[in-house]
């Protein structure tokens, strides 16, 4: 067995070696927190939660840290705006992500760090980076000298004779393409003490310094989205490196959730918020949608995808009901197929596993057409065990209650279907089958399914 990854900086898929045997720590880029999360945000999470979840079941002892940005420019530009302070934006917001977060089936991390909390450490980092010769104070702010690292720019393979970033209009930089460690206070902004004087940290240190203290001078792998190739995670490396770590040794993207075309984003006004979806579709549908695409494919937002995904998790849902209504609890397979397990161990190749869970359904409905009880059963535990890897298991405690909207009505609705499926069973004894089919599209237009079985008819909220 041999799980295999896409590492960003190799440009090719690579076998996953471990730093050290039987352990993976992962370091992933969370949050900055200056608003509420949309569903491109949390889609980094989940694939990175998906990631752990399969590395857990090879047997790995995963160390996960999902970093939390609590300060930055624009939180501060939120602040001022809003006449809040500072900590009040990020605060609401870090719980605003961690509610998506948990909605959506995430698990925790092993740690989450704030970047406030770690001033300390990055005032360490910049005072060995400038006795090294790889940083300067300029007017109170410290900046990395990128010509001092010869290797920058691994990551992303450009030419600094190329690059051409914007100075924002600061004068004390040696080259307007160094970029800031630490930024000189200005009125009204949140500051620490520094050997420098006061300030506040630069956006990229703060993930250099965390990763340090929480997973050593080596980890095993660095992830994040693809829009942070350049500048963040290319400053992250040099500064860390420069520091004298060697760093992660894998670097891992997931592409972006678009919209007719564009990266979903606050600033393009295209974002559709995570506390707003959750009203609208199960979380456990979301987590479907957002997470069986592969990793470095791009989605498309669109409501008909959605609805299309409602639909095959719901054909995978209602096997697992029929089966649990026919036979009782079932629990998961000790092990998932050989096909599920070879397709997640090449570079988690998630759409190629749920082939396999879905084949396995249709595999399993067809055991219960022929009533064959042991053979469902089989199929339901692998179904589970498959779904499980990938958070998606609907009998799972973790989704218990969230789908169907409105437990507590259940009872009465089931009740009032059941005397029309009467009447429609008894339009089908006198062979009315007019009546019978309009009773059963009446049904189905109001939002349920009805199946013929061997014991009887049996209704299911369809899919919207």
């Amino acid at each position: 067995m041999t799980i295999r990854l896409y590492d960003t900086s190799a440009r090719q898929i690579r076998d996953f070696a471990p730093l050290q045997p039987g352990c993976v720590s992962i370091y992933l880029c969370g949050a900055t927190v200056q608003a509420a999360p949309h569903i491109g945000h949390i889609r980094s999470g989940l694939n990175f939660d998906i990631m752990r979840r399969w590395f857990e079941y090879r047997g790995y002892d995963v160390t996960f840290v999902r970093n939390v940005t609590d300060i930055d420019d624009k939180i501060i530009a939120k602040a001022a705006e809003q006449g809040r302070p500072w900590w009040s934006i990020g605060y609401e917001n870090e719980r605003a992500f961690n509610d998506g977060y948990t909605a959506l089936g995430c698990l925790p991390p092993t740690y989450e760090p704030r970047a406030t909390g770690h001033v300390t450490e990055m005032v360490e980092m910049m005072r060995t980076l400038i006795e090294r010769g790889h940083a300067y104070e300029s007017d109170g702010s410290v900046y990395f000298d990128v010509r001092s690292w010869p290797q920058y720019l691994e990551l992303s393979r450009q030419e600094l004779d190329d690059l051409r970033q914007p100075d924002e209009g600061v004068s004390g930089k040696r080259d307007p393409r160094d970029f800031a460690l630490w930024k000189a206070t200005k009125a009204g902004e949140p500051d620490w003490e520094t050997p420098w004087g006061r300030g506040r940290p630069g956006w990229h240190l703060e993930c250099s310094a965390m990763a340090h203290k929480y997973l050593g001078s080596a980890f095993d792998i660095h992830g994040g989205g693809l829009d942070l190739i350049f500048p963040h995670h290319e400053n992250e490396i040099a500064q860390a490196k420069a520091y004298g770590d060697d760093f992660a040794a894998y670097w891992v993207h997931n592409a972006w959730v678009t919209m007719s075309g564009e990266k979903m984003s606050k600033s393009l006004g295209n974002s559709v918020l995570v506390s707003e979806m959750v009203k609208a579709w199960r979380p456990i549908v979301l987590r479907y949608y957002l997470g069986t695409p592969h990793y470095r494919s791009t989605i498309e937002y669109s409501e008909e995808a959605l609805r299309e995904a409602e639909s095959a998790f719901a054909r995978i849902e209602g096997f697992v009901q029929r089966v649990v209504e026919k036979a009782g609890a079932v629990e998961p397979s000790a092990e998932v197929p050989p096909a599920f397990a070879e397709a997640m161990d090449d570079d988690l190749g998630v759409p190629q596993a749920l082939a396999v869970i879905h084949t396995t359904v249709r595999q399993g409905n067809s055991a219960l057409a022929a009533d064959d009880k042991e053979a469902a059963v089989a199929r339901l535990a692998e179904v589970r065990a498959m779904l499980g890897v990938l958070g998606l298991d609907p009998l799972d405690t973790r989704w218990a209650g969230e789908g169907d909207r409105g437990e507590d009505l259940h009872g009465v609705v089931d009740s009032l279907v059941r005397l029309v499926l009467d009447q429609r069973e008894a339009a089908r004894g006198r062979k009315d089958w007019a009546t019978a089919d309009a009773i059963r599209d009446q049904l189905k237009q109001s939002g349920l399914s009805i199946e013929d079985g061997p014991q009887g008819p049996r209704w299911t909220l369809g899919p919207r």
